[in-house]
């Protein structure tokens, strides 16, 4: 009896967790798909509510000549680029996938994307996001990207 009773607790211990792995997982897409949502929309106060007040930014590319570099921006920058987005502007970057990691208060997210200016193709890359649960709130610590306009699965259509 004692040992269906300990397979039995375990099961719910198992069970529990995955249940709560699974709920903090969404909670995370979340953050990352309203990220996406202020940002299409050019709605700065939408994308700011998802980063922390700390947050590094990052892009990483190559350019023409084939240097690669690694360009810094700071949160009040984005948040001004995503602000100024004038009407007749429209950005949407499709998100391919979401790889979500996660580890007591930190997550890591990984989100390969192809970006549309206006309807038309512009780039593709990845996104890494890292995420700190800040007290019950999942808060973006980090981002950084990579772009490029070549070996996009877009462009193979």
């Amino acid at each position: 009896m004692q040992k269906i009773i300990l397979v039995l607790a375990a099961f719910i211990i198992s069970f529990t967790s995955s249940s709560q792995e699974k709920n903090e997982a969404n909670e995370i897409k979340n953050v990352i798909d309203t990220f996406f949502d202020g940002l299409h929309k050019g709605d700065s106060s939408i994308v700011a509510k998802t980063l922390h007040k700390n947050i590094k930014i990052q892009t990483t590319n190559t350019t023409k000549e084939g240097e690669k570099v690694l360009l810094n921006e700071t949160r009040a920058q984005l948040l001004k680029a995503i602000a100024s987005k004038k009407s007749n502007q429209k950005f949407f970057e499709k998100l391919l996938s979401y790889d979500i990691k996660i580890d007591g208060n930190l997550a890591s997210v990984w989100t390969p994307y192809e970006f549309f200016y206006n309807d038309t193709f512009s780039h593709c890359g990845a996104n890494s996001f890292q995420l700190f649960n800040n007290n019950g709130t999942w808060e973006i610590i980090f981002i950084v990207d990579m772009r490029r306009r070549d070996d996009c699965a877009y462009l193979q259509k």
